[in-house]
């Protein structure tokens, strides 16, 4: 039975669609059998992957919004256990038409929760929002890791995030609790990074990962070859703090 782990920031550039395509790589590589579900309309983990998506293939937008069987969606990427539920633009329309769905803030629980046993993780690639889409994410979702950018905002929309969390918690999904936040884009000459660095462990003692995600360039590259880092620059730091990561998360779930 997977356990499903939203990847959530209402901020956009915060490296979270890098951190659910890395971290499920990682997982994967380590034995698990992963699937990301990739719920942001500009479907950059999708691409990000490498995996093409036809005009007739159906995406998590059909899943979703037309109740279509996810395993028709389903892909393999181009990593032994990582599979893909891919997105497309079409999910950009899903916002407007849940709205009048009844049960619209779980829908996509019923999709994951129907492909469930197939997996040992399921991630889900939230949108940098915190519409519809995001609270489907929520509801689906167990824990959440909330990825946070080295910069001086970077503490900024945190608070209404865990609101937003906390509400879900009330009122959609008793169990939904935050698994850790994850500093990325850190680079150690910059003092601002270690400001931010000494403010989020204060703010959230004991929830932040040991990884910490560099600011490096190969980390930026990857996606436009398909790629993840373990596949791009697998000795990079960057690969070495994401596999660092993904046994940090098989530790605290296991």
């Amino acid at each position: 039975m997977a356990r499903i782990i939203g990847v959530v920031n209402q901020k956009g550039g915060v490296g979270k669609t890098t951190t659910a395509m890395n971290l499920a790589a990682f997982l994967a590589v380590m034995g698990k059998y992963v699937l990301l579900a990739d719920l942001d309309p500009q479907a950059n983990s999708t691409g990000g992957l490498g995996v093409s998506v036809g005009e007739d293939h159906p995406t998590i937008y059909h899943c979703i919004v037309n109740d279509q069987n996810p395993t028709l969606s389903i892909k393999k990427t181009s990593i032994f256990g990582f599979d893909i539920l891919p997105a497309s633009q079409a999910l950009a329309g899903a916002t407007v038409e849940l709205v009048s769905m009844e049960d619209r803030e779980s829908r996509l629980k019923r999709v994951l929760d129907s492909v469930r046993t197939n997996y040992d993780y399921i991630l889900i690639d939230c949108p940098p929002s915190l519409g519809l889409l995001t609270v489907n994410g929520l509801v689906a979702a167990e824990k959440v890791i909330i990825p946070v950018q080295c910069e001086y905002y970077a503490l900024e929309g945190l608070s209404q995030l865990l609101k937003t969390i906390e509400l879900i918690r009330e009122g959609l999904n008793p169990d939904l609790q935050v698994l850790g936040v994850l500093l990325t884009m850190y680079d150690k000459r910059n003092h601002l990074a270690h400001q931010v660095l000494n403010e989020v462990s204060k703010n959230f003692p004991g929830r932040v990962f040991n990884a910490v995600i560099p600011r490096v360039v190969s980390l930026a590259e990857a996606p436009s070859f398909g790629k993840t880092i373990l596949q791009f620059d697998p000795g990079s730091k960057a690969a070495k703090e994401y596999r660092r990561l993904a046994e940090e998360v098989i530790q605290l779930t296991s």
